[in-house]
């Protein structure tokens, strides 16, 4: 079993920034991938950002693009997402996801383990 385990939400005000920190822990495999989603009150769970095993591979929705960044250590099986001009239509709870198998980056249902998610609320 994986535990994946969110960091980092907060309060802040427009044009802010928060990082947020995702660790996995467990019976981690090698070779995964992470991922950063958002679910907003009233709406679906939507992709924000992933990152592959090795680093060199970024995604990112184009609702962030340019703003978030996404970046890991995997001596420390941590994934984060910095993220910076924040709007208030940013306002969702982030859900950090580990995925080990193939498929595509943006779809959660590929994602294997998931963790409970953290506030992040943009104020105007």
């Amino acid at each position: 079993q994986v535990q994946v385990v969110e960091s980092g939400g907060g309060l802040v005000q427009a044009g802010g920034s928060l990082r947020l920190s995702c660790a996995a822990s467990g019976r981690t495999l090698s070779s995964y991938a992470m991922g950063w989603f958002r679910q907003a009150p009233g709406k679906e769970r939507e992709f924000v950002a992933a990152i592959n095993w090795s680093g060199d591979g970024t995604y990112y929705a184009e609702s962030v693009k340019g703003r978030y960044t996404i970046s890991r250590d995997n001596a420390k099986n941590t994934v984060y997402l910095q993220m910076n001009s924040l709007k208030p239509e940013d306002t969702a709870v982030y859900y950090c996801a580990v995925k080990y198998y193939r498929g595509s980056y943006y779809s959660d249902g590929k994602y294997d383990y998931w963790g409970q998610g953290t506030q992040v609320t943009v104020s105007s």
